[in-house]
This record gives structure tokens, sequence and C-alpha cells, in this order.
């Protein structure tokens, strides 16, 4: 049983590990695999996640959001801040860790103040905050990272190329809260708490280290050092709580892209379809493989990292697959609502396809 509720809660790094494990028959283990792994993104990620469930523990999030969601009086600005939170959250502590943190926070604002009726559609506007909002920044998702690294796109390229589909998804996001929720007055709950200072300076501190690290403005072997030093000292828990298992769904994706790479087959029916279009192609093996595998698996053989960078984080709405912060949405609203995972999974993929579909739409006329 706990093997196969383990296997249950990681699907994706299991999937990883298991392509990995059968692309390695037939390419035998050589002196290349070495060359497959992105120690520097591995860094990064660790890193960055480290810190953030650093930040998590003395609940710095929750106490920003909590006092933002407060100063509304209306259900409907109390959900565009709930989803603005998330949205701006992603940009900053990635998507899987900003849903962690602030779907909570909207499941206790909305069920304190009976709004339940909300909460399937805030779940989901959160869920495509998520997505969509960490597509600005290189360290928002998981993907970014990666490509950020393997193509060494400058910060700038990369806000530019970017910034088109962030506007846009702002512009779709806020239009769905304002036409699907009411003005209904609403009071929030105050629940006290408070931040230890010596602690948020600490982990600010660390953060700031962690980002100016995935921004190349210091190597990254030297926050592999402190950070861990530090967390070891002030917080072991917060090491404890680091996403392991994504890192080991990297690290699992990067044998198995590294060996698809060479096999001539595959790398020829990859090129081809890649040739026609890497926007669309991208997109739609994000729909059955994720966003992550896709990025990595693509980019061995994609040569125009704008539609691919653009195709991953785009992709990163439509299926429940498509992302793994939809699978946390899904688990988190069915653990507070059972019974009605089918009609939450009809409304999500409805309000995902449709944003998927404008979304690519767009982009494609503007190639």
């Amino acid at each position: 049983m706990k093997v196969v509720s383990f296997i249950k809660k990681n699907v994706v790094m299991c999937a990883a590990v298991v392509a990995a494990a059968v692309t390695a028959f037939i390419i035998p283990p050589d002196a290349q695999y070495i060359s497959y792994f992105d120690v520097k993104t591995l860094t990064c990620l660790f890193c960055v996640l480290a810190v953030v469930c650093a930040l998590k523990n003395i609940s710095f999030f929750y106490i920003l959001a909590q006092k933002i969601v407060k100063s509304f009086k209306n259900i409907k600005l109390c959900v565009l801040a709930l989803v603005y939170i998330t949205f701006i959250g992603s940009m900053l502590i990635a998507n899987d860790m900003a849903l962690l943190t602030f779907l909570p926070l909207g499941y206790f604002v909305l069920s304190s103040t009976k709004k339940q009726k909300y909460m399937e559609f805030t779940f989901i506007m959160q869920n495509i905050a998520a997505n969509l909002g960490g597509m600005l920044t290189p360290f928002g998702n998981p993907q970014n990272l990666y490509l950020y690294t393997k193509y060494n796109i400058p910060t700038g390229e990369f806000i530019r190329i970017m910034l088109c589909p962030f506007v846009i998804s702002i512009v779709l996001i806020t239009a769905c809260c304002c036409i699907f929720v009411k003005n209904e007055p609403l009071v929030v709950e105050d629940t006290p708490l408070t931040l230890e200072p010596k602690r948020t300076v600490l982990y600010t501190m660390l953060f700031i280290l962690a980002i100016a690290i995935v921004f190349r403005s210091i190597p990254y072997w030297i926050g592999l050092i402190i950070i861990p030093s530090v967390l070891l000292i002030a917080d072991k828990k917060a090491l404890k709580m680091v996403d392991y298992p994504l890192l080991l769904t990297f690290a699992a994706f990067f044998i198995f892209a590294g060996n698809m790479a060479r096999i001539e087959v595959v790398r020829n029916m990859f090129e081809f379809l890649l040739g026609k279009s890497t926007l669309v192609f991208s997109i739609l093996s994000c729909q059955i493989i994720s966003n992550v595998p896709s990025a990595i698996l693509l980019s061995q053989f994609a040569d125009n990292y704008r539609e691919l960078l653009l195709g991953v984080n785009i992709g990163g709405v439509g299926t429940l697959i498509s992302s793994l912060a939809s699978l946390i949405t899904l688990r988190e609203y069915t653990k507070n609502n059972p019974g009605k995972t089918a009609h939450y999974i009809a409304i999500f993929s409805l309000f995902n396809f449709s944003f998927l579909i404008i979304l690519t739409i767009i982009m494609c006329l503007m190639k």
C-alpha cells in the first residue's frame, strides 16, 4: 500500500524513471551519459525550492496574501486578489509552490465567508494563473529555468519573448473573474499570525542569493554551498520539504532525452515535426507528456528556442497532465470537495482549452 501511495503521489517521476530505464536498454550507459545532466539547472532549482520552503515554514507568503485579501470587501475583488496573488507568486516561487501556498488560502477565505459556490471557479483560475504567471521569469516555471540555462538566453530577450502571452493571460484571467464572479459583500475572518523578524531577514537574503544564481550573477556552486549550510542550522525541515521527486524527474528526463537524441529514427522524426512548427508541436507535446519533459526532450532537436519557450509555457494549460501544477490543484480541490471530481474536470477543461486555443491562435498569428 505504501508503494502504491508513493506511485500515486509521484506519477510523473515514476514515469520518467521508467522511460529513462527503457531507453537505457536501447542506448546502454556509457561516458556520454554524464553530458546529459544540466548540473546548473538542478542546482538552481534545488536552491530556489529550499529557500521557498523555509519562507513557507514561517508563513511568509500566507501572511502577505492574507493582508492583501483582507483589504477587499466584496467577493469579486477578493477572488481577483487570490488569483493575482497566485499569478505573481508563480513568478517568484514557481507555479507548483504558488499553488501549494495559496490554494489553502483560497479555501480558507471562501469557506469561512460561506462563498463555497465560487470555490471551483477560484481554484481553476488560480491554477491557470500559476501556469501562465510563471512564464515571465526564468525561475517561474521549471521548464523555463532549464531552457534559460540550456540555450543561455539573455534575460532581457527572455522577458521580451514571454511578455506578449503574459499580458494576454492577465487580460483573459481578469475578464473571466469579472464576468463569472458577482459583486457580493464579503467579511474575511482575521487569523492573527506574525513573522519572525530574524528568520524573515535571513531567508529573504537567501532568496535574493538564489535569484542571483538563476540570473548568472553568482556562480551556482556558491549557492549550493551557502544555502544548504545555512538551512541546516536555521531550518532543517525546509531541506526535508524540498521537492526531491521533481529533481529526480528532471534527472530521469535528462537521461531519457539524451538517449532519444541518439536514436537516429527518433531524431529524424522530431527534426521533421519541429521543422514544420516548433510552437504548435511543443504545445501538443505538453498535452500528452506535460510541459517539463516536453521542454527537456524537444530541446535536444529544436534550434528555435523562442517558439519552444512559448510552446512549453502556453502548453501548460489544456489537459490535466499538461502541467504538474494542474494535478496539485485537482488533489487540493477533491480533498476539500469530495464527490465533485467529474464536474470539476469538465469545467477545468472548458476554461483551460479556451485559454489554450486563444493563446495558440494569437501567438501563431504573431510568428
